[in-house]
This record gives structure tokens, C-alpha cells and sequence, in this order.
């Protein structure tokens, strides 16, 4: 009987270690993420659009971290900006043309850590129906490292992009090329 808990401790701990070194998969919990997009107005000020519906999902690889896939998808349509006027530019077809191109995507395909609870994604963005390589500047709430099974995790990310790159060239005379995009994305298993 003895003899048996000897072999029965350790087998048990290598079952359990092995469970907990596989993939985690994760769904964006769209109630509590967001992303704005923010670029500068005639040189003086700013404008800033906010995108409300996000959706996507996340794995993580607990034993390779460096595997990080990012899906995150924002609903162009639902596009709001601070006045009425500025909302349907944006949605119109010099800008984000949300008839033609009704989602702005971002995939991410690597993780390089910069510490325990920071790193950047490389990834792509899809807006208009162009994508580009971008970098994602990534903040967590937890070190990724140490997530155990059924633990939710927030992730806020930053990155710029040049909106010219994208077919979005309009009002060039008082709209700033470079936009500023910040991610917040509460992420639960799935």
C-alpha cells in the first residue's frame, strides 16, 4: 500500500505539470475591452476615435511563450468620434469606407518579452482592405509565465501606424499622418 502513494505522488504531480504546460485559449471579452485611435488636428489638437465592439481570441503557449497568437477584430461600423460629423467621415469612404470594409483586424504571431510582464507582439493590421506589418507594444496585468488554468488576463497594448499607408490620404493639410492606437483587452479562458 505504501509502495503504491511512493508511485502514485510523483505520477500524479507529472500529470498535473503536464496539464499545465499545454496551450491556453482565451476569448476577448468584449464588455471589457477597448481601442481608440488618436492623431493630430490642425497641429494644435487632436481627434480621437473609439471602436467599442472588439472581439478576437488569444493562445498562449505556457512552455513557449514566444508563440503568442493575437486575433484581434474591431467593428468599423460601430465607430464613434467626438461629434457626428467627424463619426460619419470616419466611417465614409475616405477614411475607414465601413460599406466596403466593415472590420479592422490585428494578428499577432510572436511574443519577444522585454520583462515578466511586458513585451511586443509583431503582428499585422487590416484596415481598408490593406495590411502592414506593426509592432504592438504589450503590457500585462499578469506575468503570462505564471497564468494557471481559468485565470482571465488583461492585456493594453500600444502601437502608431501611418494612416496613408492604408489608402486613408484624405485632408492631408489638417489631419496628422501618424495615428496612435491603444488597446485594452480583458482576455478569459475559453
Amino acid at each position: 500500500m505504501l509502495a503504491r502513494r511512493i508511485i502514485a505522488a510523483p505520477l500524479a504531480l507529472l500529470l498535473l505539470a503536464g496539464a499545465s504546460s499545454g496551450q491556453r485559449n482565451y476569448a476577448i471579452d468584449p464588455a471589457g475591452s477597448k481601442v481608440s485611435a488618436k492623431v493630430s488636428f490642425l497641429g494644435i489638437g487632436s481627434k480621437t476615435a473609439q471602436f467599442p465592439r472588439v472581439s478576437g481570441t488569444a493562445r498562449i503557449p505556457a512552455d513557449k511563450l514566444q508563440d503568442l497568437k493575437l486575433d484581434v477584430s474591431l467593428d468599423a461600423r460601430a465607430l464613434t468620434a467626438s461629434d457626428r460629423i467627424t463619426t460619419n467621415r470616419l466611417r465614409g469612404e475616405k477614411f475607414f469606407w465601413v460599406e466596403k470594409h466593415p472590420a479592422v483586424r490585428f494578428t499577432g504571431n510572436s511574443l519577444k518579452l522585454t520583462s515578466d510582464r511586458k513585451g511586443i507582439v509583431q503582428g499585422h493590421i487590416t484596415a481598408r482592405g490593406v495590411t502592414k506589418p506593426v509592432q504592438l507594444h504589450v503590457t500585462f496585468d499578469k506575468a503570462p509565465a505564471t497564468l494557471t488554468a481559468g485565470q482571465a488576463m488583461t492585456i493594453r497594448g500600444q502601437t502608431r501606424i501611418n494612416r496613408r499607408d492604408f489608402g486613408m490620404t484624405s485632408y492631408s493639410l489638417i489631419v496628422g499622418k501618424t495615428v496612435s492606437i491603444d488597446l485594452r483587452a480583458r482576455v478569459v479562458p475559453r
